[in-house]
């Protein structure tokens, strides 16, 4: 059964991981049907027709779903990112990742962005030592994120298997302590892969 996570990846056109490990696998919706959903199916001979409001709006969403943001939330950064001496596009992709449930997910805390938020709310995470319930808090140079004394959501990653762990694939901007299950902000994201067009992002709001 698709469901609604699966089906607004369909509708964007892409696969935005927002089941976790499930996208990489052949059980992934949006490889399975790589076609927006409908009653009609794949409809090859009836392209639809995009604007350039609409694709600003589109890829928009894509950064709303992808990063399980609403508009307030998204708008908020861009007005942060826009006062700022840098480039608006590169600040706000750097505030995006900052964002401290991103944060769990690309250590590997957390298969989704969605689980990283569930592990804050549920008070399994701290930061240099002191517990949050904040997945939108922006982390720092020189931050540490661990998960509190006696959290399950920790128990269950140690169960995983600490090897594992430490080979996941993680950006150059954070770092792992194995022993400790823990990770470190070693600068601001920098050489950010971009995924989606940041610049459609800015114009929807400049506009």
């Amino acid at each position: 059964m698709i469901k609604a996570k699966e089906k607004r990846e369909r509708f964007l056109g892409e696969s935005l991981h927002l089941k976790g490990d499930r996208c990489l696998s052949p059980k992934c919706a949006a490889l399975r049907k790589p076609y927006p959903p409908g009653a009609h199916g794949p409809n090859p001979s009836r392209p639809r027709k995009v604007s350039d409001f609409g694709r600003q709006i589109r890829e928009k969403q894509k950064f709303k779903v992808s990063y399980g943001l609403t508009d307030k939330a998204l708008r908020r950064l861009f007005e942060i990112a826009h006062q700022d001496k840098a480039p608006t596009a590169h600040k706000l992709l750097e505030l995006l990742e900052r964002r401290l449930d991103n944060t769990i997910f690309r250590l590997g805390f957390a298969p989704s962005r969605a689980a990283a938020r569930q592990m804050v709310s549920q008070g399994h995470i701290t930061i240099n030592g002191k517990n949050t319930r904040t997945p939108s808090v922006l982390v720092e140079k020189g931050d540490v994120i661990g998960f509190r004394q006696g959290s399950k959501a920790m128990a269950r990653l140690i169960k995983d298997g600490k090897e594992a762990l430490e080979k996941k694939d993680r950006p150059t901007w954070l770092s792992f302590n194995t022993n400790k299950i823990t990770g470190e902000v070693l600068n601001a994201p920098a050489d950010l892969e971009q995924r989606f067009d940041v610049s459609l992002l800015v114009q929807s709001f400049t506009k």
